[in-house]
This record gives structure tokens, C-alpha cells and sequence, in this order.
């Protein structure tokens, strides 16, 4: 008789960090001898995931929503419980893997049937939500991550609807509700020891199998004179900040540097930042382009084939993270696995479990520190050489067969092996 865990997710249709880790406990299950089942209040499609991520989940079975998401996806969080009922209900399931937290209507019901619950948390909601933590920099107006997507109008009003509605389906502490708690990085961890009182597991997200280690990165007089980043267009990533101060500034240190913004721009708000990021760009004096075959000083590139972010990524000196409080950070990952030496704000899990504060990359605070730090690495060639050789270290142990192990160990802690 076949043994059946639900993975539950809010939203499985974009290449992002919560679907990674919701494919790779997929793939974790099955090699752990049970059988996936994809949960999610809306329509599931995982027919790109062998693109993004190297996973093929085509084959696992679905309970899902009728909908497609066209808005409001921050709210379907709300819905997951439903989604898990029903999976669980329809296959007499056992075991919950769950990146959400909103699932606080079904608690009692899942202890009930005897379900084991596994909750992987990417960064502790509550924290926004409490009063006592308002000065920690993380409370709800304080975050520079939410600031810098959810402070204007409309933005702020849906978020501050979702944060109204939350307290209703949240599942109170999740060492009470869930029988193992999982987070992505250190600094997730301290903030949920913090906001809970309690240790939770450290399990890393993995590397896509799409993002090989590399053997022998290409070395320093290997790569021109550049800086990469890598991530979708919008607020948070703080490309606005990039183009606007830090890039004016790198070029006068740095004659002849290259700066590559490669990003998605799959919806209108996405675009509309794309636009502004450029207009930006130009305001500061900067030569901005589209296209990697003309000349400039800024690359804004929509929507590239992994394949060009991939030569970008092997051929820079450089990658540079602008985002502040970053829960964990797969694009920093992917540059270590090429041998690319990081930059990255000190905040987060990319600074605390990647770059460990210092010791595998760079970090900086501000605008000037993170010019002198990429500074350093496009022109010093033993600095570059030191973090490369360091950044590869780091990452060879962040494969998906790896986290299936410690997936494992978890599971026969909790008697669900």
C-alpha cells in the first residue's frame, strides 16, 4: 500500500525560493518511499520545473484550486489549509510538508487522523504582527524588505488587509501545531527562536541540479571587468538604489566596469519597475542598455535564457545582492557555484549561511562599503581568487540529495520513517 505526503504550497507556478524548497521536498518524499501529492488552493503548473529547478513533478498527483491566479496572490496563503484537507482527506495521507503557515483551522483536525506535520519556514510572519518586536527592525514599517515593496499606495493597503486577515488562519506557535520546524537559514532561525522561544532545525534550501558545481572556475584574468545580478524586477531587489548611487559611484572608482541587471518582467508592475530602473539609470548619467552587444555602462536584461545568465554569471568578477534582510538567497548560491565572489548586504540568511558574515563573501552596510567591496574584487586579483575558491567550498554541500538526507533524519525523528 502506497504511502502518500502532501507538499503543500500557496502558489506553484514561478521559479522562486518557495516553490524550490516545495520541489525538493517532493523529490525528497519520493526517494523516502512515499508518494508526492501536490496541494495548492489554485491550478498547479509544474511544467517548467525541469527548466528551472532540474525537477520533473509532472508525474506526482495534484489537489488543486479551480482558479488561475491573475491577483492577489499574497491571499491564496490564506487558503492552503483547505487545499491540505483535501489532499489529505482524498488520500488517507500521513504526512504534511508545508512552507505556509495559514494553516491554524486544520491543526486539530490533522492531530485527530494522526498526520505528521512538517513546517518549513522562510522567515516567522508573526514578527510584523506583535508588538513587542516594533524596534527590532523587522515589525511591519520597519523591514526595509516590505518597506520597500508594501510603504506606497495601493501596495500598502493590500498588505495591510492580508496582515488584518492573517491572525484568522495563522496556526498559533509552530512547535505546538507542527511536529518538526524547519527554516532556511541561521538568521531565519534566530528570528523564529526569538518571535517562538524555541530552536527550530536549520535545513538549507538546495542548489537547482540545473546549477552545477563548478570543478575549475574560471579565474581572474578569465573574466572582464564586471558585475552581475540576478533576479526579477521588482522593489525589494532595490535595483533603484543600484543604478541611482551605487552604480556612479563604482564606475569613477572603477573605469571600464560593466554593470548586468538580468531580471523577469512577467507582469505590469514588474515592467513599470523595469521602466523606472532605466529612466533611473539615465538620470544618473549611466550608458543604458538592453542589449548585451552594445556598448554601456548598465545592462537591463528582461527575461534572459538561463543559458546567457549562465556565461554572465562565469565570466564577471563580481555579483553583487542589493536586497536587504534576504530570508536565504538561491541567486547568491548560483553565483558561488560558478566560482563568482559575492556581495551582499549584512543582513539574512545570504549573509549569515552564504557569505557567513565575512568569511566565504563580501558584505557592506553602505553605499560606500559596497563599492570599496566590489572594488576590491574586480581589481585585486588574490582577493577575487581567496572568495572564489571559498564560495565554491560553501555550496558543494547544497545539493538535492543532500537536503533529501537531512529530510530523512527529520522525518525519523517525528516516527514518520
Amino acid at each position: 500500500m502506497e504511502r502518500y505526503g502532501i507538499v503543500a504550497h500557496h502558489y506553484w507556478g514561478r521559479p522562486g525560493g518557495g516553490q524550490l524548497v516545495c520541489a525538493a521536498a517532493a523529490y525528497s518524499l519520493e526517494k523516502l518511499g512515499y508518494r508526492p501529492v501536490l496541494a495548492s488552493p489554485v491550478r498547479i503548473d509544474v511544467g517548467r520545473y525541469p527548466e528551472w529547478f532540474g525537477i520533473d513533478l509532472s508525474r506526482y498527483p495534484v489537489v488543486e484550486g479551480r482558479v488561475r491566479l491573475r491577483a492577489f496572490g499574497l491571499y491564496l496563503r490564506l487558503l492552503v489549509w483547505r487545499a491540505v484537507k483535501k489532499a489529505v482527506s482524498r488520500y488517507g495521507a500521513r504526512l504534511v510538508f508545508t512552507d505556509e503557515s495559514t494553516y491554524g483551522p486544520i491543526v486539530g483536525w490533522l492531530k485527530k487522523r494522526g498526520v505528521r506535520l512538517v513546517e518549513y519556514i522562510h522567515f516567522p510572519i508573526e514578527v510584523m504582527l506583535r508588538e513587542e518586536f516594533r524596534g527590532t527592525g523587522l515589525y511591519y514599517g520597519e523591514d526595509p524588505y516590505i518597506l520597500e515593496r508594501y510603504s506606497r499606495f495601493p501596495m500598502n493597503v493590500y498588505f495591510r488587509v492580508y496582515l488584518w486577515l492573517l491572525p484568522r488562519f495563522l496556526r498559533g506557535n509552530p512547535f505546538e501545531a507542527a511536529d518538526a520546524v524547519l527554516v532556511n537559514s541561521r538568521w531565519t532561525a534566530r528570528v523564529a527562536r526569538m518571535v517562538y522561544g524555541e530552536e527550530p532545525i536549520v535545513l538549507n534550501p538546495p542548489l537547482p541540479p540545473t546549477i552545477p558545481v563548478a570543478g575549475r572556475p574560471r579565474g581572474f584574468e578569465e573574466r572582464g571587468l564586471a558585475v552581475v545580478m540576478v533576479g526579477r524586477f521588482s522593489e525589494e531587489k532595490r535595483y533603484h538604489w543600484v543604478v541611482s548611487q551605487l552604480a556612479p559611484r563604482l564606475v569613477r572608482e572603477v573605469p571600464g566596469v560593466r554593470l548586468y541587471i538580468f531580471g523577469s518582467t512577467g507582469t505590469p508592475s514588474a515592467r513599470a519597475y523595469y521602466r523606472r530602473v532605466w529612466r533611473l539609470a539615465e538620470e544618473a548619467g549611466l550608458r543604458v542598455s538592453g542589449r548585451l552587444d552594445r556598448d554601456a555602462d548598465v545592462y537591463l536584461v528582461e527575461n534572459a535564457p538561463r543559458r546567457v545568465i549562465d556565461e554572465a554569471l562565469e565570466s564577471a568578477r563580481a555579483f553583487l545582492h542589493a536586497t536587504i534582510n534576504e530570508h536565504w538567497g538561491i541567486v547568491v548560491a548560483e553565483a558561488m557555484a560558478h566560482g563568482t565572489p559575492v556581495v551582499v548586504h549584512k543582513s539574512g540568511g545570504a549573509w549569515s549561511d552564504l557569505a557567513e558574515e565575512g568569511r566565504r563573501g563580501l558584505g557592506y552596510e553602505t553605499v560606500e562599503e559596497a563599492v570599496e567591496a566590489l572594488a576590491r574584487l574586480l581589481t585585486d586579483e588574490k582577493t577575487f581568487r581567496f572568495y572564489s575558491e571559498r564560495g565554491v567550498e560553501r555550496v558543494r554541500d547544497l545539493t538535492l540529495d543532500r537536503f533529501a538526507e537531512r529530510l530523512g533524519e527529520v522525518l525519523k525523528k517525528i516516527g514518520a520513517l
